[in-house]
Formats: C-alpha cells, sequence, structure tokens
C-alpha cells in the first residue's frame, strides 16, 4: 500500500507545476495558523462549539479541561484511515498533514484569550476560522474527520447527501453544547457556523469586486463599440431570441471590475435609454485583462 501511495504522490508532483505545489501547501500552513488560532483567542475562552469534531473537543474542554487539539487529533485519526479511499489519496495526504497541524497548533500556539465577551468570541471566532478553513480548502485539504464519515455514509445511502449529513452533525454537536455548556452557548454556536460558513464561502470564491453586465438594446454595435474602446474591456455577443416579438438581437455581456461599473452605465444610458440592463456578482474573473487562469490565487 505505501508503494502505492509513493506512486500517486510521485505522478501528483509530475503533473503539478512545483510552485502550485508550493502555494497550495503555503495556502494550507497559513490557513491551519490562522484556524487554530480562532480557539484560543475566541472560542474555548467562552466555550464556544462550533460544530465538528473539534465542538466535540471544545464540548469536553469544557467539562473535563482535555485539551482541544489532541481531543481533536484522537478523533481525526482513525477516520482518515477508514476513509482515505473514498477522498481520494492525494486529497487524504493533504488533509491527513492538514488535521494533524490544525490540532497542534490549537494547543501549542502561544496566544491568550483576546475576549471573553460571548458575542465578540463568536463573530471574531467565526471570521478568523471561516478565514483558516477557507484557505484550507483552497489548498486542497480538509480538517474534518466529520467529511470522511459523510462520504462514507454518502455512498452507503446515495439519497442522503454530504451537506445534510454535514448539518446534521453540526446540529447534533451544538445540541450536545447546550446540554452541556448551555443554551446561549449553543446559540451562539449556530451564530459561529452561520458566520464561519459565509467567510469560506467568500474566501473560496474570491473578494473580487468585478460585475458581469448582460446589456440588450437595439444600439448594441454602438454600445459594444464604446465599451471596448472607453473602457478598455472585452465584449462577448451572446446569442439570443426575444419571446414576445420573435426578434433575434445579440445580448453584450461585459465583465468590468468595480470601479468601471459606472461607466458601463453612462454609456449604455447614452446611447439608448430604453435598453435593458442587469448587473450581477462575478466573484472571480479568471484571464486576460484579470487574475491569470493559471493562478491559484
Amino acid at each position: 500500500m505505501k508503494s502505492r501511495i509513493s506512486e500517486n504522490l510521485s505522478e501528483h508532483f509530475r503533473r503539478t507545476g512545483k510552485r502550485e505545489i508550493a502555494f497550495a501547501y503555503l495556502q494550507i500552513l497559513a490557513g491551519c495558523a490562522l484556524g487554530a488560532a480562532a480557539y484560543p483567542a475566541f472560542l474555548v475562552p467562552n466555550s464556544i462549539a462550533p460544530g465538528g469534531l473539534t465542538g466535540i473537543a471544545t464540548i469536553l474542554n469544557h467539562l473535563f479541561h482535555w485539551p482541544v487539539g489532541i481531543v481533536s487529533l484522537l478523533m481525526n485519526v482513525p477516520l482518515f484511515i477508514i476513509g482515505y479511499r473514498s477522498i481520494g489519496r492525494i486529497f487524504a495526504f493533504r488533509s491527513l498533514a492538514a488535521t494533524l497541524l490544525f490540532s497542534l497548533l490549537i494547543d501549542l500556539l502561544p496566544i491568550r484569550p483576546v475576549s471573553t465577551d460571548p458575542l465578540l468570541g463568536t463573530l471574531f471566532g467565526g471570521v478568523v476560522l471561516g478565514i483558516g478553513l477557507g484557505l484550507i480548502l483552497r489548498g486542497g485539504a480538509t480538517t474534518g474527520g466529520t467529511d470522511m464519515i459523510a462520504r462514507i455514509v454518502h455512498r452507503k445511502m446515495p439519497h442522503l447527501s454530504v451537506g445534510m449529513f454535514l448539518f446534521a452533525i453540526d446540529f447534533l454537536v451544538v445540541l450536545a453544547a447546550a446540554a452541556f455548556i448551555g443554551t446561549e452557548q449553543a446559540l451562539y454556536a449556530f451564530i459561529c457556523i452561520y458566520v464561519c460558513s459565509k467567510v469560506i464561502d467568500a474566501v473560496m470564491m474570491g473578494f473580487s469586486g468585478n460585475k458581469a453586465c448582460f446589456i440588450m438594446s437595439q444600439r448594441w454595435e454602438r454600445i459594444t463599440a464604446r465599451l471596448m474602446d472607453e473602457v478598455g474591456r472585452g465584449v462577448t455577443h451572446l446569442n439570443a431570441r426575444g419571446a414576445y416579438s420573435g426578434r433575434e438581437q445579440p445580448v453584450v455581456l461585459c465583465v468590468a471590475a468595480r470601479q468601471e461599473v459606472m461607466s458601463v452605465k453612462r454609456i449604455v444610458r447614452e446611447e439608448d435609454e430604453k435598453a435593458f440592463l442587469f448587473i450581477t456578482d462575478a466573484h472571480e474573473a479568471l484571464g486576460e485583462g484579470f487574475s491569470r487562469l493559471d493562478s491559484e490565487d
């Protein structure tokens, strides 16, 4: 088995550039440090158990003063051994390394409690933990043995989604926190889970303020020319047919930075006051004029 793992790792390093691998592990390292810091700084001092195995470890810390990191590690490692086949060897290797580092840093980081106010601990703990976990996920790893449980259960019961199972585990952990720590701490834990999940999404999807502008106008040719000339952005024409008129007319798509949106709106307004324009968030824009497509940041 060791030889197969080493072969897979060698193939992984051969196919993936050294720069990309180094950046992935740098993200995992930074994510572990940040995520682990959230526990001694905000969560443990306020007895907030934000779901998962570390949430269970936080409850045990409150009851028996057992170290959160070591207890979390002892629960995680057997789950990795059981479920590593369900997530792929490379992902399992990174995740095991992240779990070891994350769990040890919770106990080893020389960080004193930043706030013993439950609300501040909940909000800032959720933000810091979310940034850390988001970076770990961007690096191609995870720190939760519950992921393995969820994937194994999903294989046995396909009708039960991984997300649903993970939510059920978090919910049960928070209920346990209500029973063993207190109702208020459990409510704070729900807030922390929500904040953490939103921050993880932001880190995963990117903090870019780019906008995708869709323009429908009879003066689409003039609008296109001005967008390319004055805004300096590429424009794409999407084939479309009006449902009511039955007339074919291209939809103009232009992805622009946040500060350029007002120029786009001005051009459309000046060319055709009857135009239809809607703007949506483009969480990540990769390629010419934006971030490099081969970049992982």
